[in-house]
C-alpha cells in the first residue's frame, strides 16, 4: 500500500488547550479583626501573646483543567456535548416532512438508476466497491439514465480494475459515451484504476481523504462512496440538486456558491442521522418537482413555506 505522503495527507493531530484555576479560599490576612477567645483562669498566658513559632499555612495545590479539542475523526457523546447550539432554518422540519411525502412513491430516476443500482450485487466485495466508485465518476454532470447505460456496457465486458487497465482508451471512450466530459473521464478512470491496483490491491480507499486524492473524484463522490461502498456516513453528499434546493429553501445561513460550501453549511445544523437520507431525497425531489428551470411550485407541498416560491 502506498504511504500517506504519496497522497499529500497529513496525520490529524489532537490539539490540547489548558486552563489553570486556583481552587480553595484565599489565605486570611493577619490581624483580620478576629475576636480572641476568653482566657482561662490559672493559665500564665497573657492576652495578645504571640506564638514563638509562626503558623505555616499549607498552600493548596492548583488544579489543572485540561480540555482536548477533538480531531475530525473523533465522534462520541462528549464531543457532541461540547458543540454549541447552532443556527437552524425556519420550518425546516415541516419542509422535510413535506418532501418525504412527495417522494414517498420512490419513482424518480435516482430511485431506479442511482449508484446503488449500478454495481453487480453478485460480484466479490472488492469488485462491487470498485464498480460503485466508477459509477460515481461517470455520474458527474451526467443524467442517471446515461450513467446507468454506460455501466451496463462496462459490466457486460466484466468490470474490474484489471479489465479496465487492459482496455484501450478508444474502446473505453466508446463504452462510456455519451456521459458528460467523457474524454476526461477516460483519462481519470485509467489513472485511478492504476493507483488502486498499485496501492490498494484493486480495492478502493476507506476514507474520504484518500478517495479525494484519486483523479476525477470529488467530495460528493467520496461521501457517497463511503456510504454505499463502505456503509459509513462520512458527510452529506451534495450535488447540483441538493445545492439548488438548499438555497431555495434557505437551508443555509447565507447564500452558498458551490456544492462544497453548501455541504459545510448543512452539516453545521442538520442532525447527523439525516445525512445519509438527504442526498437521495433531494435529488429525486429536484428531478421531479423542484426543477432547475421552471420549478413546479404549483404542485409542491412546500409552496407556502418556500422562500423561493414566494418570489416567483
Amino acid at each position: 500500500m502506498c504511504s500517506p505522503q504519496e497522497f499529500g495527507m497529513n496525520a490529524g493531530a489532537v490539539r490540547m488547550v489548558t486552563r489553570s484555576r486556583v481552587s480553595g479560599p484565599r489565605a486570611r490576612p493577619r490581624g483580620g479583626g478576629e475576636v480572641a477567645a476568653p482566657l482561662r483562669r490559672g493559665k500564665a498566658s497573657a492576652e495578645g501573646e504571640k506564638s514563638r513559632h509562626p503558623v505555616k499555612h499549607q498552600r493548596k495545590a492548583q488544579s489543572l483543567n485540561v480540555a482536548y479539542e477533538a480531531s475530525d475523526g473523533e465522534k462520541g457523546e462528549e464531543t457532541k456535548l461540547l458543540k454549541a447550539p447552532s443556527w437552524e432554518p425556519q420550518d425546516w422540519q415541516q419542509q422535510l416532512a413535506n418532501i418525504r411525502t412527495m417522494r414517498s412513491g420512490k419513482d424518480a430516476p435516482v430511485d431506479q438508476l442511482g449508484v446503488e443500482h449500478c454495481y453487480d450485487p453478485s460480484a466479490p466485495p472488492k469488485v462491487r466497491r470498485y464498480q460503485v466508485l466508477l459509477s460515481l465518476m461517470l455520474s458527474s454532470q451526467t443524467k442517471d439514465q446515461v450513467t446507468a447505460g454506460a455501466m451496463q456496457r462496462l459490466r457486460a465486458r466484466g468490470l474490474t480494475v484489471e479489465s479496465i487497465l487492459q482496455t484501450d482508451d478508444s474502446t473505453l471512450g466508446t463504452l462510456i459515451y455519451p456521459v458528460g466530459f467523457w474524454r476526461n473521464k477516460v483519462k481519470y478512470i485509467k489513472q485511478t484504476s492504476a493507483i488502486l491496483q498499485q496501492c490498494y490491491g484493486g480495492d478502493i480507499p476507506a476514507s474520504v481523504a484518500e478517495l479525494l486524492t484519486l483523479p476525477g473524484v470529488g467530495p460528493k463522490m467520496a461521501h457517497l462512496a463511503m456510504t454505499v461502498a463502505w456503509g459509513t456516513v462520512s458527510g452529506i453528499a451534495v450535488d447540483t440538486h441538493v445545492h439548488r434546493i438548499s438555497n431555495r429553501l434557505k437551508w443555509t445561513k447565507k447564500v452558498t456558491k458551490s456544492p462544497e460550501e453548501t455541504r459545510r453549511a448543512l452539516e453545521e445544523w442538520l442532525p447527523r442521522d439525516l445525512w445519509s437520507e438527504i442526498n437521495g431525497l433531494l435529488v429525486g425531489f429536484g428531478q421531479q418537482t423542484c426543477l432547475p428551470v421552471r420549478p413546479r411550485c404549483h404542485v409542491c407541498l412546500n409552496q407556502a413555506l418556500c422562500p423561493a416560491a414566494q418570489g416567483l
